[in-house]
């Protein structure tokens, strides 16, 4: 026995028709699941140059390997498919309870291929799959769509629904849309959100109650004991949060020092993922006025994004399926100025710095309006807040026009107007439309290029790789570009990776401008973060246990646990890397060139800053990432894997297995 359900569901929204198909154990050994079980099956399934809002694009949706098994920290569902953004591989990650729901309806993943006549939900109770109409809920954004759903299927079902849903934004075929559950929390990037719409596919509804197997439950029971006995110890006095944006200010002129991974689990249980803003604006670590600032034009935004002033209107705690952090909370934003609704998710770091520094938007409780109205429709914060920048810098600079912007007066911190034209890109109204499928596009019909942040169409996440360079690697030769998850130097740092890993070097401390080289070390480096991380996601873990380090979140030792396996760091570090490649592959069967896609110049520090912690920072972006396919085993000018890598990894054998 081990933790997977042993199929998956294949549904062709054309048709109607579904089918149950059994997954060979020996694809489960070699990549898992999450990820790793899409990365395979869409490589093998959806043909070269298919249309990304075509019938031929297949949506997938994963829970990881370890979801159900008892495993801390492990309750991520991934959604992958052929992005319409980027034109090549596209996935997106979410927490809440629905990851164990696909697992309960009996399947490690469902794909979704095809296009329905008419809006439709897929209903599936682990008995029955079902294609029902969904005419009256489409039109509504997701939190209202959930609940008419619940509203209709909870008194009929043996069990209370999770529900997957989009928003307008999905609706409307917005290339920068993704996909809900639970009120507005969203697997947001790549243009998933687009996909499902053009499928019209409003939602999936799920109510299985099957059981989740696991070979070893008591063992992998110890590990969470351990685990949480640790979590239980650790706390920080209230009121610490006025201290981060100082603490940023320090941080940004010290050498490098690898972080305690437990410091990462104390920050996220206290604050959530807002704990980082304060940091970040001072340290460098955070964009500022489109990636054109520092932290002097952002000056007291530290103050004004203090965790502490959201924690003081936080009404409930909330954790995801399987963990003991709960980073996430609810808001009362009643009354607060510019809200329209009663309450908000707690928002994410990239939300705010999205909507905050990034436009010099001082006002706080704008961004908890955008917040809301963002996950309601479904819509990438990261990718809106990035495109607005644009808008505004083109303004600036006389590109756009005032009729151009249906008369809005777009300047920075211009609060009223970033306000207006979100709504506008939501509603797809006006300028707002132009604005909706992200700044590539956008950039491309007004002009302004030099001024739009993306990398390979996709908006980069908030965090600024002349701080860290490790994260410019990532940014450009990572399958689905612009992602900020997969490895930084400060992650790395936390990680201990070379304590599981024979190849990976020690985290040191250092002075930074050693990261700016192009050396063995800094490939090693890049390598063992993307190879733990598509490992992470194919165990369905999340991004703050791999944070807290390999000593306290035990992810090798919970998947022998759970597998009945015995391997070491060294064959699961494989595993990620097989995954990775798999992806790889994916782009170039859809003709994307790996080395077409670059930071652009400003991001790249071309020309340097002239002042702040970034001052004359410019980054060997081209040859730090050649290093880095290079230890990957691809060809380092292209980025194409070399056929004895893939001989290596078994990439040939696995993908002739059919399911």
């Amino acid at each position: 026995m081990n933790s997977f359900m042993g199929k998956v569901l294949r549904v062709d929204l054309s048709t109607g028709r579904w089918e149950a198909e059994k997954i060979p154990p020996a694809v489960y050994e070699a990549v898992l699941g999450g990820k790793g079980l899409e990365a395979w099956y869409l490589y093998k399934n959806i043909p070269a140059g298919a249309d990304p809002l075509g019938p031929e694009n297949i949506l997938a949706l994963a829970p990881g390997a370890l979801c159900g098994t008892g495993a801390f920290l492990t309750g991520r569902w991934t959604v992958a498919c052929k992005s319409p953004l980027t034109g090549g591989w596209g996935d997106a990650s979410c927490g809440g309870l629905f990851a164990p729901a696909i697992k309960q309806c009996g399947y490690d993943a469902i794909f979704l291929s095809g296009v329905s006549e008419k809006p439709v939900y897929l209903f599936c109770d682990g008995k029955t799959v079902e294609l029902r109409d969904a005419s009256r809920y489409w039109g509504l954004d997701a939190t209202d769509a959930e609940n008419a759903l619940h509203a209709d299927l909870d008194p009929v079902c043996r069990k209370k629904p999770c529900v997957a849903v989009i928003g307008q934004a999905g609706e409307k075929l917005s290339l920068i849309s993704g996909i809900c559950n639970e009120g507005g929390r969203i697997a947001a990037r790549s243009g998933v959100g687009a996909v499902m719409g053009s499928k019209r596919l409003k939602a999936v509804v799920l109510c299985g109650a099957r059981l989740m197997p696991c070979a070893d439950p008591e063992a992998v029971k110890a590990l969470s004991r351990e685990l949480g006995r640790k979590l239980l110890k650790m706390s920080l006095p209230n009121g610490l949060g006025v201290f981060l944006g100082p603490g940023g200010r320090m941080m940004g002129h010290l050498p490098y020092l690898p972080l305690d991974g437990s410091m990462t689990a104390l920050m996220f249980r206290q604050w959530g993922t807002q704990a980082n803003t304060s940091l970040a604006i001072t340290s460098g670590d955070g964009p500022i006025k489109n990636w054109a600032g520092t932290p002097k034009d952002a000056r007291l935004m530290d103050l004004f994004y203090n965790p502490e002033q959201i924690n003081r209107i936080e009404s409930a705690k909330y954790h995801c399926y399987s963990c003991p952090l709960g980073c996430g909370g609810r808001l009362n934003i009643r009354n607060r100025r510019y809200s329209t609704f009663d309450e908000t998710h707690k928002p994410e770091y990239e939300t705010l710095q999205a909507f905050g520094p990034l436009l010099l938007n001082k006002n706080l409780d704008s961004v908890l309006q955008i917040n809301e109205l963002l996950n309601r429709a479904g819509m990438d914060t990261i990718s809106a807040g990035n495109t607005v920048a644009w808008a505004i810098e083109c303004y600036e600079n006389g590109i756009l026009t005032r009729d151009q912007t249906n008369g809005l007066e777009l300047t920075w911190g211009n609060t009223e107007s970033i306000l207006t034209l979100v709504r506008w890109m939501i509603d797809r109204e006006g300028f707002g439309d132009a604005l909706a499928d992200g700044v590539k596009r956008a950039s491309e019909r007004f002009g302004g290029k030099e001024y739009a942040m993306h990398i390979g169409g996709q908006e980069p996440g908030m965090h600024d790789a002349r701080n860290d360079p490790q994260l410019g690697v990532h940014f450009a030769a990572e399958p689905a570009p612009g992602k900020h998850t997969v490895g930084m130097a400060i992650q790395y740092g936390a990680m201990s990776l070379c304590d599981i890993c024979s190849w990976a070097p020690p985290a040191r401390l250092h002075d930074k401008a050693e990261d700016l080289e192009d050396t063995e070390e800094m490939a090693l480096i890049s390598k063992a973060n993307a190879c733990y991380s598509m490992l992470t996601d194919g165990a369905g873990g999340c991004y703050y246990g791999e944070m807290m380090g390999v000593h306290m979140w035990k992810l090798i030792e919970y998947l022998n646990a759970a597998e009945g396996w015995d391997y070491d760091g060294d064959h699961y570090m494989e595993i990620g890397e097989r995954i990775q490649t798999l992806r790889q592959l994916f782009n170039i069967r859809q003709g994307v060139d790996p080395a077409a896609v670059v930071l652009p110049r400003r991001m790249r520090g071309e020309p340097p800053l002239l002042s702040g912690p970034l001052k004359g920072v410019t980054l060997k972006n081209k040859e730090q990432i050649s290093s880095h396919w290079r230890a990957f085993g691809w060809d380092d000018q292209s980025g194409v894997p070399l056929p004895e890598t893939l001989e290596r990894l078994g990439i040939p054998a696995l993908t002739e297995v059919e399911a």
